[in-house]
């Protein structure tokens, strides 16, 4: 899943969440934290709108919430 971007956070739980379902499910994504990386954050800022953590970029959208995220990943 090379066409898909994960946004996380370091002390985010409701990014642990996703990163867990990930694993779980064995499902490979890139995944950027914004705590560590600042043009990571930047750019989530600029092209997402906000600085909200997870956020899963996937075609050109932008979707935030970890229950959304799961689903979304899940089908």
């Amino acid at each position: 899943m090379s066409d898909y971007k994960l946004f996380v956070g370091t002390a985010c739980p409701h990014c642990r969440k996703v990163e867990n379902f990930l694993e779980e499910n064995d499902i490979k994504i890139d995944i950027v934290n914004i705590n560590e990386d600042r043009d990571a954050m930047m750019e989530l800022i600029q092209k997402g709108g906000k600085r909200q953590v997870p956020c899963l970029f996937h075609d050109g959208k932008y979707l935030y919430e970890s229950n959304d995220i799961i689903d979304f990943l899940g089908k």
